[in-house]
């Protein structure tokens, strides 16, 4: 979407790797926080900030502890976490990112799935055809959801088509992606299922029996956790160590000055050559299914 650009800071696939978002005037943002939910248009069209393109393996996320909430590369156990590859499946299997102020409040049990959220912007799993950057932008046209069941906590999983898409005007609900896309939400549950058997934990649940919801379902869920992220910029709500520093919220006591947004990229490495992907990220893993 133009008005947006990143800047990348450390060396890529390294702990240290940070990138920060600028709006359209270069000045820096919070992808978490200063990105509107929304432009206007249609009730089912929202912003998505790319985290993972199609297809790569890098666990990358917006880092909502960090101010200005840069994306990086998740961490466990001292390792950069790359996500394994299950057969048939290589990497993320759409573009993988998040809705912007939106929040999964761990405080709040979900009705629907009966497990609280957790604690992160609300994922989106992005089906179009083009292969989007890490830190990129887009309008997506929203048309389902799946109640992943991570750990015990509720993870929605936005069903979503970039509105740029050439076949963006086919896909209005979920049932559009099961006639044109056929197999691909089976195998998005699958995926999600056993993305994390190989790390040696079970295999993932799901609310609903794993099955999909409609779009008017997941422009609701989407509506709630908004509503939950408004009482946490507004310190309304506990965030614990979410980190809420902004620069567009006037309302919000997070709110801080641009020559203190420059000064957190500034104290951030410059950027430098990426580091190898190990070899074995690579790696098929093959298990039966159950």
């Amino acid at each position: 979407m133009a008005g947006y650009s990143a800047e990348e800071r450390g060396a890529p696939h390294s702990a240290g790797y940070r990138l920060f978002l600028k709006d359209a005037a270069g000045r820096y943002i919070s992808p978490f926080h200063d990105i509107p939910l929304r432009d206007g248009g249609a009730e089912n069209v929202f912003n998505m900030v790319v985290e993972i393109p199609r297809w790569t393996n890098a666990k990358m996320e917006i880092a909502t502890k960090d101010p200005l909430n840069p994306i990086k590369q998740d961490v466990k156990k001292g390792k950069l976490r790359y996500v394994a590859n299950v057969f048939p499946h290589k990497g993320y299997i759409w573009n993988y990112g998040a809705l912007p102020q939106t929040w999964e409040d761990p405080g709040h049990k979900d009705e629907g799935t009966g497990c609280c959220g957790d604690n992160d912007p609300i994922d989106v799993c992005e089906i179009g055809s083009k292969v989007c950057s890490r830190g990129e932008v887009i309008k997506v046209k929203v048309l389902g959801t799946l109640a992943l069941i991570d750990e015990g906590e509720t993870d929605w999983k936005i069903i979503a088509i970039n509105v740029e898409d050439p076949e963006a005007g086919n896909y209005n609900d979920i049932h559009d992606v099961r006639r044109m896309k056929p197999g691909y939400l089976e195998a998005t549950v699958d995926w999600f299922r056993r993305y994390k058997v190989p790390d040696g934990k079970p295999e993932n649940q799901f609310a609903f029996n794993g099955e999909f919801k409609d779009k008017d379902f997941a422009v609701n869920v989407i509506k709630s956790t908004h509503e939950h992220w408004k009482a946490l910029i507004a310190k309304k709500t506990d965030g614990g160590e979410i980190n809420c520093t902004n620069l567009t919220v006037s309302d919000s006591p997070f709110c801080c000055s641009q020559e203190c947004a420059k000064a957190t990229v500034d104290a951030a490495p410059p950027c430098t050559a990426a580091n190898p992907i190990p070899p074995e990220v690579d790696k098929w893993f093959y298990y039966p299914k159950n």
